[in-house]
């Protein structure tokens, strides 16, 4: 008998199933696109401060409504602490000027650090953080204390967040690199200016006493303090080293840990002065109380060591511009966001 060709066949039930794909893979439905808030949020610029703030913000974050409302959340949440006590808030406090009020900051289980908590006000303008400038951004500022996978876990486990983090990023991943991104976007809102000094560089004479008027005469000419604290900010962003602490057995040596530069040693970096009568103690320690005392250190031309910064020279200030010094430096207190704590995701 002559044996069936199957060949056919074959060719049959491969072309049943080709067909059967072509109906699947047009019958598939695309998968819904995500869609996530692209417009730019459109910051307030309070009087005094540079209006052309876009050149701050990182073309990876840029500011949306969104992600600033998931910062403002995450920013108050303790609960992004390993023992879901700390925020950043405990340290950049609205009360104290977005500092903490105290010497030194209070960390995981109450551990007290080696630094004052400098202000988040006005940090759209900066690029390095911290006093010693080891965080390259504001995102990487946020991100170190919540790199532990137990933040991460605390986050996961609250879904009440998810929601907010879908309209923020497209997804509802909770992830270590947005939540910095979050909580950097958030505190890019954090504006102060607008302050009695402002409105008297406006034009109003009646805005700021005749004693602070010549404080700052001495504060642009024989203070030299716009060096370092030049307008609109008051901060170069730079590093100085003007002695505090340096006389201790084992001084923080500040901006030299980071770079390893042996002139960056006790450097730190100048904070802005604007808000500075909300954000005493003073210095990277904390050691200062007032900013009487302050001037009194620039006065004497600064704690001397071997890294002293060739900026830092006796000013031979009388009580007198001493006083007017302060005065003026106390104008600079404009209207910092009045932010309560918002009610948390569960």
């Amino acid at each position: 008998m002559k044996p069936i060709d199957a060949r056919p066949a074959r060719v049959f039930f491969v072309l049943i199933i080709l067909a059967g794909l072509v109906i699947l893979a047009c019958g598939k439905k695309e998968a819904p696109e995500v869609k996530v808030e692209t417009a730019q949020y459109q910051l307030t610029i309070p009087a005094g401060l540079d209006p052309d703030y876009a050149k701050w913000v990182p073309a990876d974050n840029p500011l949306t409504a969104d992600k600033i409302e998931l910062g403002k959340m995450l920013y108050f949440d303790p609960r992004l602490s390993t023992d879901g006590t700390v925020s950043c808030a405990t340290c950049h406090n609205p009360i104290f000027g977005y500092s903490n009020g105290v010497p030194r900051s209070a960390g995981f289980k109450g551990q007290l650090g080696d630094r004052n908590s400098p202000t988040t006000l006005n940090r759209l303008y900066s690029t390095l953080q911290f006093w010693d400038g080891r965080s390259k951004s504001l995102e990487d500022q946020a991100l170190g204390p919540v790199q532990n996978p137990v933040e991460m876990a605390n986050l996961n486990k609250l879904g009440g967040y998810k929601p907010y983090f879908q309209k923020a990023f497209g997804s509802e991943e909770i992830t270590a690199d947005r939540v910095a991104m979050a909580i950097a976007s958030f505190e890019r809102t954090l504006l102060t200016g607008d302050s009695p000094f402002d409105r008297f560089q406006a034009g109003d004479q009646n805005a700021v006493s005749d004693a602070a008027k010549r404080g700052f005469t001495i504060f642009m000419s024989k203070g030299n303090c716009n060096e370092c604290h030049p307008l609109p900010n008051f901060t170069d962003e730079k590093f100085h080293n003007i002695g505090v602490g340096m006389n201790k057995p084992k001084p923080d040596l500040g901006r030299f840990v980071v770079t390893k530069d042996e002139h960056d040693k006790g450097a730190f970096k100048t904070p802005t002065l604007r808000q500075i009568a909300e954000t005493g103690p003073y210095m990277h320690d904390g050691s200062v109380t007032t900013l009487e005392e302050v001037v009194d250190i620039y006065n004497r031309g600064g704690e001397k060591n071997p890294y002293l910064d060739e900026k830092i020279k006796p000013l031979h200030l009388n009580k007198s511009e001493r006083d007017d010094l302060v005065a003026f430096l106390k104008t600079l207190t404009g209207e910092a966001p009045k932010i309560e704590p918002p009610t948390l995701p569960q």
